[in-house]
Parts: structure tokens; sequence; C-alpha cells
């Protein structure tokens, strides 16, 4: 058989995508290829849910417009799909005089971005959101809000059968090879023949790259995120959803506290170096993974420039009172005991050889393949758009060469 498309990874840009090409052209046969028994089991499962407004990310970066749009695609595919959700807002809160100015940036941002109803809080305001919250001043973000990301992956997983879209799970791919101008995708079971390739494959995604370009200039840096659940019975302490201002020279947010759509109140996540690409705990080691990362340039250029940063994340995992400490920069009435271990989760974080950690998405096209090689938060608030995205570059492809093929082709 020979399909139009293949799409590889079975995570929520992955369905998103896939989705998105079978609802703008139901007529191109597509397989999506996803390595686990499961749907939507690494970055998407272990995502804290949150509805990102696109307050942070510079204007005019497929950040900003991805999210901006995707943002607004994922409240009416919700409404229209009766998949729960609950705009709530948020409050980014400066603790520290210094950090007045990136809360200033944050709110320019913002209004350049388009959002509405933002306000500027004083130390008193902050009281009224959040009011066992300490800090200076803050911002009230109101388009921010709460979801579960794998429910609505699922949804799009329905969606593609629905529109006869294939789902093949357990296939991991190991090989993509030039087969009289078709692509022939080999998984550890079969073979699939396709016109076209789109990766997003996630934590993954620049070694399904490298099986088609082999200078591709970035390499994924896991780092993992873990968290703490808050005590029922302390969960009062917050309200909804609460952040600090971030380091603008790190590509994290930093620990803050997050109402779950599910009930119940997570505090974190850090972001320590995880030691294999899939590590979920810190005895999860691959030696391979880990031997790859601190080869590369990039991630070595990145350790001398991030070291004490990176030994404070790395102390704060295994140090619950550190954890504590940072948390109580926000909420002081936090105490170590209110704090209950949690899941992780680990984002996939493209470094360029230079030692740049990347901070925007990153689509590369070739002429049989269009490759995601990074796309970390906030990718599942814009992965409607990301796919519509997606759909619009592989259809570029058949309008430009031959139709897709014939039913009895297939």
């Amino acid at each position: 058989m020979t399909y139009d498309i293949i799409v590889i990874g079975g995570g929520i840009v992955g369905l998103a995508t896939a989705w998105k090409i079978k609802e703008k052209h139901p007529q191109l046969s597509l397989a999506l290829l996803e390595k686990e028994n499961q749907l939507s089991l690494h970055q998407t499962g272990h995502n804290s849910g949150v509805i990102h407004s696109g307050i942070y990310y510079k204007p005019g970066s497929l950040k900003a417009l991805n999210c901006i749009r995707g943002y607004q695609m994922l409240l009416a595919f919700c409404e229209q799909h009766g998949v729960p959700y609950e705009l709530c807002g948020k409050i980014i809160v400066a603790t520290a005089p210094e950090e007045i100015p990136q809360l200033e940036k944050i709110l320019d941002r913002g209004q350049q971005n388009g959002l509405t109803g933002l306000k500027r809080l004083s130390q008193e305001a902050l009281k009224e959101y959040e009011p066992h919250v300490q800090g200076l001043e803050g911002i009230f973000v109101p388009q921010t809000g709460i979801i579960n990301y794998k429910t609505v992956a699922e949804k799009y997983a329905d969606l593609i059968r629905q529109k006869e879209g294939l789902i093949m799970l357990g296939e991991k791919v190991i090989d993509i090879q030039d087969n009289s101008g078709i692509s022939r995708v080999i998984t550890t079971h079969r073979q699939y023949d396709t016109r076209l390739v789109v990766n997003c494959a996630g934590l993954y995604s620049d070694k399904i790259a490298r099986l088609t370009q082999q200078k591709l200039n970035v390499r994924i840096i896991p780092f993992r995120g873990e968290y703490y659940e808050i005590k029922k019975d302390r969960q009062y302490l917050v309200k909804n959803l609460i952040y600090p201002v971030p380091d603008p020279n790190f590509p994290f947010l930093g620990v803050h506290f997050t109402r779950m759509i599910q009930g119940g109140v997570e505090a974190g996540p850090n972001a320590v170096l995880a030691f294999q690409r899939e590590g979920y705990s810190k005895s999860h080691v691959n030696m391979g993974e880990l031997m790859e990362i601190l080869a590369w340039p990039g991630f070595q250029k990145v350790a001398r420039k991030y070291w004490k940063t990176g030994m404070g994340e790395m102390y704060r995992s295994f140090s619950k009172a550190a954890f504590t400490k940072a948390l109580q920069r926000l909420i002081p009435d936090i105490r170590e005991e209110d704090l209950l271990p949690g899941g992780a989760g680990v984002r996939a974080q493209a470094c360029d050889r230079e030692g740049g950690l990347l901070d925007d998405f990153m689509i590369l096209e070739e002429e049989k393949a269009v490759h995601v090689c990074n796309a970390p938060s906030p990718a599942a608030t814009s992965s409607l758009a990301i796919g519509e995205t997606l759909a619009q570059l592989a259809w570029q492809r058949f309008q430009q060469k031959k139709k897709p093929f014939p039913m009895n082709e297939r």
C-alpha cells in the first residue's frame, strides 16, 4: 500500500496534524504511526493541562502566532465536541524589585499579541485574586485556562478514524528510505510507502529527521519537570493558577501552582536534565542517550553557561525542603509537609550546535518530508494551529506535483 501522507508520532501535535489533514483534504490517504501501544503516552499524557494565552511569546514569532490562533481554535473545538475546559485566569507575580521590568515586558508582549482584559496588579490587588500569595506586583491574565489534553487528543483520534485515517500503534520507526521517489517508512514490524512524511515524533523528532537529513543542526535535549501535589486540606491556599516572573534567559516558566481540571492542585515543575529521553524518574538512565546528550557541542555550551541554574534545579530535585523554599517565594504559608509526591513530565527542548536553546517552534521542510523539530509549550494549546499549518504545507506538495493516488493504487 502507498499512502499519500504518513504522520509519525501519536502525541497531541501528530494527532492534530492528522486530523487537520483529513478534515481539509479527506481524499488524501493517511496513516499515523505511534511507537507505543497507546496514544499520547509521553509529553501529552504528562502535560500539566494549562490553556496558554500567548502572553509570554515574542510578537510575530511562530509561538505567538500559533498560540493565539490555536487558543481560539482549541476553545471552538472543545465547545463543538463537548471537551471540558475552564477559563479561570492566572496571575504572574513579581516577588523581587529586579523582576518588575521583566513583568512590564510580559505585559507589553501580551498587549502586542492582542490579549484584552489584562490587569496590572498592585501588592494589595494581588490578594484579591490569590489571598495567600506574596508579591510586589503582578498581572492578571483572564484568557488562561485548564483542560485535560489527553482527552483532547483522544477526540482528535476519534475524528481521524471517522474520516478513514489509519492509526497504527506499536509501530516504532527505525528507518526512512527513498524508493523510486516514494519514501519507504520502515518500522519494527513492517514497512509503509508514502509520498510525504510528516514527523511529529516529539522527544525523538531529531532522530527521525536525521533519517532524511544527516546534517541537522539541532538535537533534542530532554528536561524532566517534577511535580508535587498539595494535600487536600491545604489546597485552599491556591484558588487558580499562580506563576512567577520567568527568567528571560531560560526557556522555562519556573515552579508555579496549577489547579487541575480533574481536581487537585499541582506545584512545580522544576527543570532538570533527564538521563534518557523518556526519563520520568531519577533512576531512569539510558547510557547511550545520555552520552549523545553530553557529547553534543551545543549542550556543552549550555552547561557552561547555565551551570549554576542547572545545579539549583538539580538540588531542588533531590531536596524537598529546597523545592518548598522556591514555592514559598509565591506562597509563604506552604509547608514541606503540605506536598505529596506527584508526577513528572519530560520536555523535548531543541538545542542547536552553537548552544542556543530554541525558544520558538521549528519546522523543517524537504521535498518528501516535513519535520517538527521543536514544539515545546505551548504546543498543546497551539496543536490545531500547528496541525493546520502542517496540513497546508502537505497540500502544497500535492498541488505542485501529482494528484493523490487513485483509490485502486492504495
